[in-house]
């Protein structure tokens, strides 16, 4: 039996599994992007690069059976995707959160903010996160 090299499984396994998004790289390019990623699917990930809590949340959501988009956000695109999220909170409102915020990783499920690494585990242990998964549509069962 031959060994499998890391890399190789790695890379691979990311990419079916997930659908990895690159921050681009002109700041209306980023906000077009963000807003039409999270419009457009059911849950979605926005965390930097390489970020170990982004990797914990999609392997959460993928072991709730959600095919959640990634977007990945690279170091020279972090401050206007961060401009765009917070932009995007404002709309919504939700001025508590607006201090702290964003935190990488950001979740939105349903069109709509959800919150970082700390809501998806509490709602998760708390049995609330499978029943928001299905009312976005992100579950079928």
């Amino acid at each position: 039996m031959q060994a499998i090299p890391y890399g190789s499984w790695a890379s691979g396994a990311h990419l079916s599994t997930t659908r990895a998004v690159s921050a681009p790289v002109s700041t209306t390019t980023v906000a077009a992007s963000v807003q039409k990623l999270v419009s457009e699917n059911a849950v979605i990930v926005v965390g930097r690069r390489g970020c170990c809590m982004s990797h914990v949340v999609t392997r959460l959501l993928l072991g709730h059976g959600v095919n959640p988009t990634v977007f990945d956000v690279d170091d020279d695109d972090e401050a206007a995707v961060v401009v765009e999220l917070r932009k995007m909170m404002t709309i919504v409102g939700d001025e508590s959160v607006i201090d702290n915020w964003p935190q990488f990783p950001v979740v939105f499920v349903g069109g709509k903010l959800f919150g970082g690494l700390e809501k998806v585990m509490a709602t998760h242990i708390s049995g609330e996160l499978v029943p928001v998964l299905k009312e976005a549509g992100a579950l079928w069962l």
